[in-house]
C-alpha cells in the first residue's frame, strides 16, 4: 500500500466530512440539484465533484502516464477509505504472458472456514489504469459484507500491452483459481467472477471463456461495465462530461487497449457484438449507474444475455455516476448501494 502524503491526509480528512454531512448540509453546499433524464444526481456525490472543481484536482486524462495513475490509485485511497478485513495475502499467479500479482481478502467470520465461496475480483481503470490498492477498499467491503473471500487481480495495461492482453491474463488467472482452489480455500462450486469498468468487461469476457472451456462459474458480478466500442449511445451523449467519467477518459482508453479499428469490434472487447453465447454461462448480476456514459451500452448487455436465456438481473441506481464501487468509506447512498450489490453477491453464493 502507497503511503499518502501529508496533503492528502488533509484532502481526505475535508472530503470524508464533507461526504458524512447530513444530506440537507449537502444539498446546501452543493447548490441546486442536478437534474438529467429524469434522474437527481446524489447530493453527496454533487458536492464531491464540485469539491475537486474547487481543488483543482487535475483530470487523469491530462497527466502524464505514470502520474496519472499514481493520481488514480490517490483518489480512490481518499473515498474508499481502510477498511477492516479479517485477513489479506499478498500472492503471484499466472497470467498469459508472466506473473501477476493478487491479493486475497478473507472476511473475519470465514477465518475458520477451509473452504469457502470466492470471487475472482478485475479492477476498472479505462484498461490503463488501476491496481491491487486502487480497489483494495471495495475487494475489503465486498468480502465483509458478502462473507466471500476475494481474490483480486491486476492484468497486463494498456498502452504497453494492448488488446487483447488483459483478457488473456484475466482467463489465465480464472483457470489458475479453478486449478488451485483447493490451495486458497476455495469452493470449486461456488466460484463468481466480478469486477468494474474495465474490470466489468474482462469479467464477462472471461465467463464467457469459462463457458465455453466447461469451467465451473456460478456468478458473474457486472459493475457499470463496459461492453460497446463501437456504438456512441444516448448516455454517452447525454454524459458526455461532468460526471467523472468523460469522453476525453473513454477516447483515451480506447485508443490505448483498442489502437486498431477492428479490434474495437472483436466480442473479446465489445461483448455486446457477440452473436452468440455457450451453453452454460453463468447467471449474471448487471449494475448500472444513472448519470454513467457507460449506461445504456450495459444495460443492452443484460438485456442480450436475457435474450439468449441466461439468467440475469439488471439494477440502475438513477443517483449514481460511475466509479460509486469505490465510495465505500464515507457517504450515505453510495455505501448502501454498496451493501446491496455485496447482498446479492451473497445470496448467489450462499
Amino acid at each position: 500500500m502507497r503511503v499518502p502524503s501529508l496533503r492528502t491526509k488533509i484532502d481526505t480528512q475535508l472530503l470524508r466530512a464533507a461526504m458524512n454531512a447530513p444530506p440537507r448540509v449537502q444539498r446546501l453546499l452543493s447548490g441546486r440539484a442536478v437534474v438529467r433524464d429524469g434522474q437527481t444526481l446524489a447530493p453527496e456525490t454533487q458536492l464531491m465533484l464540485r469539491l475537486q472543481v474547487v481543488a483543482r484536482e487535475p483530470r487523469v486524462e491530462d497527466l502524464s502516464l505514470p502520474m496519472a495513475r499514481a493520481a488514480l490509485v490517490r483518489q480512490a485511497q481518499m473515498i474508499g477509505g481502510d477498511l477492516p478485513i479479517g485477513a489479506v495475502r499478498e500472492l503471484v499467479v499466472p497470467g498469459a504472458d508472466g506473473p501477476l500479482k493478487a491479493r486475497l481478502y478473507t472476511p473475519l467470520a470465514r477465518l475458520r472456514d477451509k473452504t469457502m465461496p470466492t470471487l475472482l475480483f478485475v479492477h476498472g481503470g479505462g484498461y490503463m489504469f488501476g491496481d491491487l490498492d486502487s480497489h483494495d477498499a471495495p475487494c475489503r467491503f465486498l468480502a465483509e459484507n458478502a462473507g466471500v473471500q476475494v481474490l483480486s487481480i491486476e492484468y497486463r495495461l494498456a498502452p504497453e500491452h494492448p488488446f487483447p492482453a488483459a483478457a488473456e491474463d484475466v482467463a489465465a488467472a480464472f483457470r489458475w483459481l479453478v486449478a488451485h482452489a483447493t490451495e486458497i480455500g476455495a469452493d470449486v462450486d461456488k466460484l463468481a467472477i466480478g469486477g468494474d469498468s474495465a474490470g466489468g468487461n474482462l469479467a464477462a469476457v472471461t465467463a464467457i471463456t469459462a463457458a465455453r472451456e466447461g469451467l465451473p462459474l456460478a456468478f458473474q458480478l457486472l459493475v457499470y461495465p463496459g461492453t460497446d466500442f463501437t456504438t456512441e449511445t444516448r448516455s454517452r451523449k447525454l454524459f458526455v462530461n461532468g460526471f467523472y467519467l468523460n469522453k476525453g477518459f473513454i477516447d483515451s482508453a480506447q485508443q490505448a487497449y483498442l489502437p486498431g479499428a477492428a479490434d474495437r469490434a472483436d466480442p473479446r472487447a465489445s461483448v455486446l457484438l457477440s452473436a452468440d453465447f455457450p451453453k452454460g454461462l453463468a447467471p449474471a448480476y448487471v449494475v448500472t449507474a444513472g448519470f454513467d456514459p457507460l449506461r445504456d451500452e450495459g444495460e443492452a448487455y443484460a438485456q442480450l444475455l436475457a435474450e439468449h436465456g441466461v439468467t440475469v438481473d439488471a439494477k440502475r441506481y438513477p443517483s449514481m455516476i460511475h466509479g460509486f464501487l469505490n465510495f465505500v468509506g464515507c457517504g450515505h447512498e453510495a455505501p448502501a448501494y454498496n451493501r446491496e450489490i455485496a447482498e446479492r453477491l451473497r445470496l448467489a453464493l450462499r
